[in-house]
């Protein structure tokens, strides 16, 4: 499951972010935002048009992340939840 396939409001704890190339810079960035293992992240809301962008809250921090950004990062979904 990746960021981009969580819905509106649900909570789940980040497991990696995948690099798509050598030297990946938005997965480093991602990575240095905080979207590190074992930080819980949540989708507070998407655009109307296709879901681009999404709002996302990790540790306090509201981020607007692009739907190729959040496809990159990695998810475990919260026990008893469905993905």
């Amino acid at each position: 499951m990746t960021l981009l396939d969580l819905p509106p409001g649900s909570t789940a704890t980040v497991a990696a972010v995948h690099d798509v190339q050598a030297n990946d810079a938005i997965a480093r960035r991602l990575r240095e935002l905080g979207f590190v293992a074992g930080e819980p992240v949540r989708v507070v809301t998407r655009g109307p048009f296709g879901g681009d962008p999404l709002l996302v809250q990790i540790a306090g921090t509201r981020f607007a992340l692009r739907r190729v950004e959040a496809a990159r990062v990695q998810l475990v979904p919260e026990a008893g939840a469905t993905p």
